[in-house]
C-alpha cells in the first residue's frame, strides 16, 4: 500500500537540467532568493548591511523586486502590511546586530496582528557563533535570542545546504494559522561563499490546516442552536482567516448579534441589521455581551482592548474559537476550540439549527442607540466630523493604517472599514509610527487601489525618511498627518492623572514644506475642507502628504 508521504515528487526536465547545469558565480546568497522564488514568493522588503550583502547581490541575479526602505523598523512594517494585504509571507532581508534589533518593534506589531513575515538576517561569521567574545562587527552573544520571545519560530543555518531547508519551514511557519513573523540568521560567510549546492527548483509551500476538533464543534453547535440570547465577538482571526463571509452566514443563521474588535473591523457588515459595529470600547455593549447566555468569540483572545479594559465578566457559557493556543480560556473560561476561525465556522455552519429571533435587530438598534447618546453628550462633534470626512474622501475599496493617534482611536470604534481586510492599525502592539510604511507595503501588494495612511506629528516623526521610499517607487499613498503639536493622547492621559502633562509637547517641522523637499505633493488642510482635499490627494497618482493641524480630544472611557 501506498502512503501519501512515501510519494516523492518528481523533478521535470528543466529542473535537472538547471541543477547539472547551474549557472557561474553563485553563492549562498542565491540560495535564498532561489528558495524564495520557489515557494512563490515575488517581492522582498529591506536594508542592506555588510554581512547581508550576499544575499542583496543575489538580488541582482533573481526576479524578485526588492523595496528598500530607509529604516529597518519601517521595512518590517512594510512587510507586515504586504503580508496582510496578500495572506502571503512577506520576505524582510536585514543585516547582523543593530540592523536586525532595529526591527524588533515591528516584528512584534506582526507577532500580535498575525501578520506573515518572513525574516531573514545574516549573522557574524560562523567561527564566531556560539556566544565567544570575538570582537566581530555588529556580535551579539546569542542574536537569536532577541527575537525568539517576539517570532513563532527561529531558524539557524550554518552551512549552504541546510539554507532551502530551513527557509521552507520558516515560510510555513509564518503561514500556518496563526499566522506570524518568523526568523531565519545566516552567517555571513555562509552567504558569501561560492555554492556547489545546485539550483533552487521547487519548494513545498503549502502550510499546515488548523481543523476544529469534530467533538467540540458538536459541543459548540448544540448551545448556539439551543441559546435565548446567543452574541458574538468577532476579532482579528476572522480577517485573517478570510473568513468574513462565513460570519456573516453563521451570524444570520443564529440571529446573533456581532461586534468586532480593533483587529476584527470589516469582518462583519457596519450597516448590517444585527451588527454592533465596534463600539467594544462602550459600556453599553459591554452590558449587552455579558448578558448573552451563549457568547462566540472567534479569533480574539479579548485582551485589553477587546475586553473594556478587562472590565468584562460574562455570565454565560462562552466558545472561543482561536489559532493561538496561548489564548484560549486566556483571559475568561469558555469551551476553547483551537482552531483556524475559517474552518471552524464552517464546522458550525454544517451542524447549527437555525433560530428565528424578530427581537435581535431591535436590540442591537436600542444599544447603537444608547452608544450615540452617550457620545452626543460630549461635545465632540470636530473628532466626529473628521472621521466622517474621512471615510466621504476614502474609496470604499481603499485600505487605511492607522498610527497610534487619537484619531485612530476613535476609528477603532467608529470608522466603517466597509470590508474586511481594510482597515490596519498598530493596536496589537501598540508602537508609533505603524501608519505611513504599512501603507507603502500595502500599496506594493496592491499598485490598483490609493492607500491611506493616518498619523499623529509625533508617530510621523518615527517614519518621515519613509517619504524617499514613496518618491523612490512612487507608490500610491496619501499621508493624514494631524498636528497637534505633541504626543497628544499622552497629554490627555497625563492631564486627566496629574493635572499637567510632561514630556509630550514638540518642536516639529514643516510638514508640508518637508514632504515637498522629497518631491512629494503637501498641502495644509482644515477640519472644514478635509474631506476634498483628501480626496484629491488619493485621485492623483503617487505619494501626497495632507497636514490638518488640530487638537483632538478622546470620548469619555467607561472603564474607569
Amino acid at each position: 500500500m501506498t502512503h501519501d508521504h512515501d510519494l516523492v515528487l518528481r523533478p521535470t526536465e528543466a529542473q535537472i537540467s538547471a541543477a547539472l547545469n547551474p549557472p557561474p558565480g553563485r553563492n549562498g546568497g542565491d540560495l535564498v532568493v532561489e528558495t524564495l522564488a520557489a515557494l512563490g514568493a515575488t517581492t522582498v522588503f529591506g536594508l542592506p548591511g555588510q554581512h547581508a550583502l550576499g544575499m542583496f547581490d543575489a538580488l541582482r541575479r533573481s526576479d524578485l523586486r526588492y523595496i528598500g526602505l530607509r529604516v529597518e523598523n519601517n521595512a518590517g512594517f512594510a512587510a507586515d502590511a504586504y503580508g496582510r494585504i496578500t495572506g502571503e509571507a512577506a520576505p524582510l532581508l536585514l543585516s547582523t546586530g543593530p540592523g536586525a534589533l532595529t526591527s524588533l518593534a515591528a516584528l512584534q506589531e506582526a507577532a500580535a496582528a498575525s501578520a506573515p513575515v518572513l525574516a531573514i538576517s545574516s549573522q557574524i561569521p560562523t567561527a564566531g557563533l556560539g556566544g565567544g567574545r570575538h570582537g566581530y562587527l555588529h556580535e551579539l552573544p546569542d542574536q537569536s535570542a532577541s527575537f525568539r520571545g517576539v517570532v513563532k519560530s527561529v531558524h539557524t543555518v550554518r552551512t549552504q545546504s541546510q539554507i532551502p531547508s530551513a527557509i521552507e519551514a520558516a515560510w510555513k511557519s509564518a503561514l500556518t494559522a496563526p499566522h506570524g513573523p518568523v526568523w531565519v540568521e545566516i552567517p555571513q560567510d555562509v552567504l558569501l561563499a561560492e555554492t556547489p549546492v545546485p539550483v533552487v527548483t521547487g519548494g513545498d509551500a503549502f502550510p499546515e490546516e488548523l481543523p476544529p476538533r469534530p467533538e467540540l464543534t458538536a459541543v459548540a453547535a448544540d448551545l448556539l442552536s439551543r441559546a435565548e440570547r446567543p452574541a458574538i465577538i468577532a476579532g482579528g482571526g476572522v480577517v485573517r482567516a478570510d473568513a468574513a463571509g462565513k460570519l456573516r452566514q453563521l451570524a444570520e443563521v443564529l440571529q446573533a448579534p456581532v461586534v468586532t474588535t480593533p483587529g476584527g473591523k470589516g469582518a462583519f457588515p457596519w450597516r448590517h441589521p444585527l451588527s454592533l459595529q465596534s463600539w467594544i470600547e462602550d459600556r453599553h455593549t459591554t452590558d449587552f455581551l455579558e448578558d448573552a447566555d451563549v457568547l462566540l468569540v472567534v479569533g480574539s483572545g479579548l485582551g485589553e482592548l477587546s475586553s473594556n479594559y478587562h472590565t468584562f465578566k460574562p455570565r454565560g457559557r462562552m466558545i472561543q474559537i482561536e489559532a493561538d493556543l496561548g489564548k484560549l480560556e486566556s483571559n475568561h473560561p469558555a469551551l476553547g476550540i483551537h482552531a483556524d476561525a475559517r474552518l471552524a465556522l464552517q464546522a458550525l455552519l454544517e451542524t447549527v439549527s437555525p433560530r428565528e429571533d424578530a427581537q435581535a435587530p431591535e436590540r442591537v438598534r436600542e444599544v447603537l442607540a444608547r452608544v450615540s447618546e452617550r457620545i452626543a453628550a460630549q461635545e465632540l462633534t470636530l473628532e466626529q466630523d473628521l472621521l466622517a470626512s474621512v471615510r466621504r474622501a476614502l474609496p470604499a475599496t481603499s485600505p487605511s493604517f492607522w498610527d497610534m493617534t487619537i484619531l485612530a482611536y476613535w476609528a477603532w470604534s467608529a470608522f466603517d472599514a466597509k470590508g474586511s481586510n481594510l482597515f490596519h492599525s498598530a493596536q496589537g502592539a501598540g508602537g508609533l509610527g505603524y501608519g505611513f510604511p504599512a501603507a507603502l507595503g500595502a500599496a506594493v501588494a496592491d499598485p490598483s487601489h490609493p492607500v491611506l495612511a493616518v498619523s499623529g506629528d509625533g508617530g510621523a516623526l518615527y517614519s518621515i525618511a519613509e517619504l524617499a521610499t514613496a518618491r523612490q517607487y512612487d507608490l500610491n499613498v496619501t499621508w493624514l498627518i494631524v498636528d497637534d503639536g505633541g504626543y497628544g493622547i499622552l497629554r490627555e492621559y497625563m492631564t486627566d492623572a496629574f493635572g499637567q502633562a510632561t514630556a509630550t509637547e514638540l518642536s516639529r517641522p514643516d510638514y508640508v514644506a518637508l514632504a515637498e523637499s522629497f518631491g512629494v505633493p503637501g498641502v495644509r488642510t482644515t477640519p472644514e475642507t478635509l474631506a476634498d482635499d483628501l480626496a484629491k490627494a488619493l485621485a492623483a497618482p503617487g505619494p501626497s502628504v495632507v497636514v490638518l493641524p488640530a487638537v483632538l480630544r478622546m470620548f469619555a472611557p467607561t472603564h474607569l
